[in-house]
């Protein structure tokens, strides 16, 4: 999930501008090559980003960054954000109606919904954006 968002992220960067590499995204994210392509073909397979071969080619979002929640990503890459799986599915487990650390467990689920319906991939972009402007360097004599 998080190197999913961290490519977006770049692809947002980069959005309306110009294709991206997966080695360029690779690189910028210091991330294994073949572990983004597989990444990104899930996400290609889901609509959220297009690819072009060749020179000049490479990876860009299908749509706006800020129309592509974390919640989409999350169930994309990694399925439900539930934290057990008696939260997701509850007639599996014997002990779900009388549970009671599952309310918690319910409770807790909803509020990474929350977070994640809530989060762009604009917002990520916009703070990758703020990090890297405000990196300053100290140079010594």
């Amino acid at each position: 999930m998080r190197y999913g968002t961290l490519a977006l992220a770049e692809l947002a960067l980069a959005y309306q501008d110009r294709m991206v590499s997966v080695r360029e995204l690779a690189r910028l994210q210091d991330l294994p090559v073949k572990y983004l392509e597989q990444i990104l073909s899930s996400l290609k397979a889901a609509g959220i980003v297009r690819s072009i071969r060749g020179k000049g080619g490479g990876y860009a979002l299908n749509r706006n960054p800020g129309d592509i929640t974390l919640e989409e990503i999350f169930q994309i890459l990694e399925g439900t954000p539930a934290p057990v799986k008696c939260v997701e599915t509850p007639q599996n487990c014997n002990r779900a109606k009388t549970c009671p650390v599952r309310p918690t467990w319910v409770e807790l689920g909803e509020a990474i919904t929350a977070v994640l319906e809530d989060t762009t991939i604009e917002d990520i972009a916009e703070r990758m954006r703020h990090s890297k402007s405000s990196r300053t360097f100290m140079y010594h004599i």
